[in-house]
């Protein structure tokens, strides 16, 4: 292995090198240098990278931990209203529809708090005590059995026992028990165990099947079915769900829904063409200064009528704000038609196209041939 020449070395062979040789012996130490240069520039490179990596991790962290206490903190208030003393009380059927909506908003910042803390951190859950389910409902047997009964070393594997679990089902108009059986299988050789897996559901060891939740969620939003109503049509059924459950069941659709109405939201900004308007409605809040309700606002979006996919997507905000309009269309460029409100306006100015209303335009020659008469 050659080693390094030293200084003192270098300088006789320097002294015996003619102008050729200097010429070139310099352009090469140029060279070396300028590839140590760039070496440098480039870890340079790479460790700002890092860092930069690194800067986004923390803000990650960060944004993050902010997020989960306020969602600590909704949920203490949450549980407070729910569970706690309350000077003020909501009578009869309006204390219901408040209770509902707490119980739903509470399942749905559990399920968000669940999924962001890692798994060796959660705290043990206690599961209420569920309700057997009525013996006079139809079963249906499902087996979960793995597809090969062959071991790896050549045995055949004996079945050993079932675990079983039962789902509540429902079709229009007919509950139905489905009986979960997943065979244990054993090799007898090398004791090797096989069990096929439980098919993926919607709510972590619950009971409803995803037809079940699609009947309570449309009856919930699209036949305005309160959950105190639908507890007693099950009960009548020989059901025991309790309106907590079913607020809890509502509450985990939601968050489990969500990423498909992200999904949805992203193919609507692709468009180039959207309709938008809002319109109040009524919701219910904790008592405060004696009001019983309060208003919130769902502004609803569209593709035109030429435009690729036929979709609407409802953001619902507590104010009016053009900043709520703003912030769904983040920085979508195209052409909005709506009415002349000024929450827009800000939008227009950054960018989007304005195409007004002919329905709102319209009103005010009507409105005028009408007094004109």
């Amino acid at each position: 292995m050659n080693r390094p020449a030293s200084p003192a070395e270098l300088t006789a062979d320097i002294a015996h090198m003619d102008a050729q040789q200097l010429r070139e012996f310099t352009a090469s130490l140029m060279q070396q240098l300028q590839q140590q240069a760039g070496d440098l520039c480039q870890k340079q490179q790479i460790l700002e990278q890092q860092q930069r990596e690194l800067a986004r991790r923390d803000e990650k962290i960060r944004f993050t931990t902010v997020e989960n206490e306020k969602l600590k903190v909704e949920l203490a208030y949450l549980r407070r209203i729910r569970f706690g003393k309350k000077s003020e009380k909501l009578a009869g059927i309006q204390g219901l529809l408040f209770e509902e909506a707490i119980d739903e908003d509470l399942a749905a910042v559990e399920t968000q708090l669940s999924r962001s803390v890692p798994r060796e951190e959660k705290q043990p859950h206690r599961q209420p005590k569920r309700q057997p389910l009525p013996p006079g409902l139809p079963h249906t047997e499902i087996r979960h059995d793995p597809a090969n009964r062959s071991c790896p070393c050549g045995c055949a594997l004996k079945h050993v026992r079932d675990d079983e679990s039962e789902k509540l089902g429902y079709i229009p108009g007919t509950f139905f028990v489905e009986h979960h059986k997943r065979g244990i299988w054993a090799c007898p050789n090398c004791e090797r165990i096989e069990q096929a897996p439980m098919p993926p559901c919607i709510i972590d060891k619950g009971i409803a099947t995803p037809g079940l939740l699609a009947h309570v969620l449309v009856s919930t939003y699209g036949d305005h079915l309160p959950l105190y109503r639908q507890e007693a049509i099950y009960g009548r059924a020989g059901l025991t769900i309790a309106r907590s459950t079913l607020g809890s069941w509502v509450g985990q659709c939601g968050v489990a829904l969500q990423p498909l109405v992200d999904a949805l939201r992203r193919e609507l900004l692709e468009q180039g063409v959207l309709h938008a308007d809002e319109t109040p409605i009524r919701i219910l809040a904790a008592p405060k200064e004696g009001k019983k309700a309060g208003k919130g606002w769902l502004w609803t979006f569209v593709p035109g009528e030429k435009e690729a996919i036929r979709a609407v997507v409802y953001h619902f905000s507590d104010n009016r704000a053009g900043e709520n309009a703003r912030g769904f269309l983040d920085d979508w460029k195209g052409a909005l038609v709506c009415d002349d409100f000024g929450g827009y306006k800000k939008g227009f100015r950054q960018g989007i196209t304005e195409v007004g209303c002919m329905a709102h335009a319209r009103r005010r020659f009507h409105d005028h041939w009408v007094h004109s008469e």
